[in-house]
């Protein structure tokens, strides 16, 4: 198994806690990894020059959502760095809800931010079997610990960010994507459409979860991790470049 660490990059207001269980294994396993703090950079580039800047030398990246999307812009300032590509429940698409992020930011202006945690992001996540009450209070705990400014600085890096489609074709690590069943955020059919356009890539769907696979799924997750970390660093016949 590879003995590189593993990066593992948050959701939209989540922090380390999202990926608790898939770390604790790690460790178990003897394998370093380290969760980002994607709360300060007010764009992408931002914060992916931050997590470069913490990350060792060469790693396997993991992002979830949010997460996955800053992904793609690590890869286009530092694709020799990572060794290996774990995205969850993400997109490559610039942002397709403008209105809608700009109606939460004028409402979270005006001291509504619980509410909209509550009522428009929470009930979105999770898969009608797998949204119990301690999931519901973790997210709402993150969301909550994180605060009104690191929602509007990590709102806005979503809203300007560019599509990432054109760095698909210029990843040549191994690559792994998981999808969950339920997920009405990031459909799986997003995550077989990138599975297509990276060469290598493996896609899995993953049966009543939503769009929290690291909680929903933790298990299963943590498996599909493990067996990308088996995967040699560089494929043969292909390398890694800059994008």
């Amino acid at each position: 198994m590879s003995a590189v660490p593993v990066v593992f990059l948050p959701g939209f207001m989540c922090d380390a806690r999202l990926f608790d269980a898939q770390t604790e294994m790690l460790t178990r396993k003897g394998i370093p990894s380290c969760v980002a703090d994607l709360s300060t950079g007010a764009s992408l580039a931002a914060m992916a020059a931050s997590v470069l800047d913490m990350a060792p030398k060469r790693f396997c990246l993991a992002g979830l959502s949010m997460g996955g999307i800053l992904a793609f812009e690590i890869l286009r300032q530092a694709a020799h760095r990572v060794t290996h590509l774990l995205l969850m429940n993400t997109t490559p698409h610039a942002d397709a809800a403008q209105a809608r992020r700009q109606d939460q930011l004028t409402r979270v202006a005006r001291g509504e931010f619980r509410t909209v945690i509550t009522h428009d992001l929470k009930p979105n996540y999770f898969s009608p079997d797998s949204g119990t009450p301690e999931r519901k209070a973790l997210v709402l705990a993150m969301a909550v610990d994180l605060g009104p400014d690191v929602f509007v600085r990590q709102t806005l890096a979503l809203m300007r960010r560019p599509s990432a489609e054109p760095v698909l074709a210029a990843i040549h690590c191994p690559t792994l994507i998981l999808a969950g069943a339920d997920d009405t955020v990031c459909p799986p059919r997003l995550h077989h459409d990138m599975a297509g356009k990276i060469a290598h890539a493996e896609c899995f769907v993953l049966a009543r979860c939503g769009h929290l696979s690291p909680l929903e799924a933790a298990d299963a997750v943590g498996e599909h991790l493990l067996r990308l970390l088996e995967k040699p660093e560089r494929l043969p016949g292909a390398g890694l470049r800059e994008v």
